[in-house]
């Protein structure tokens, strides 16, 4: 009997659902929204904390004006 009831739970869980079990953001609309706002704005973050980690960000030291090296 309890495996009958587990494979219906199972069942019931896996094939009536989409996605996870468990839900990742909130079933309230006005919450879920901020919730999705906050990981948009992390993943965007993440370029930018990328280039600063690896030094990406600073100024370049090269001349704007290339010379041949010689003599003008």
């Amino acid at each position: 009997m309890r495996k009958i009831i587990l494979l219906l739970v199972l069942s019931f869980t896996l094939l009536g659902s989409t996605g996870c079990i468990i839900p990742a953001y909130s079933g309230d609309p006005k919450q879920r929204t901020g919730e999705l706002i906050n990981t948009s704005e992390n993943l965007r973050l993440v370029r930018d904390e990328w280039q600063r980690f690896w030094l990406l960000d600073q100024p370049s030291h090269a001349t704007p004006i290339r010379t041949h090296g010689g003599i003008l």
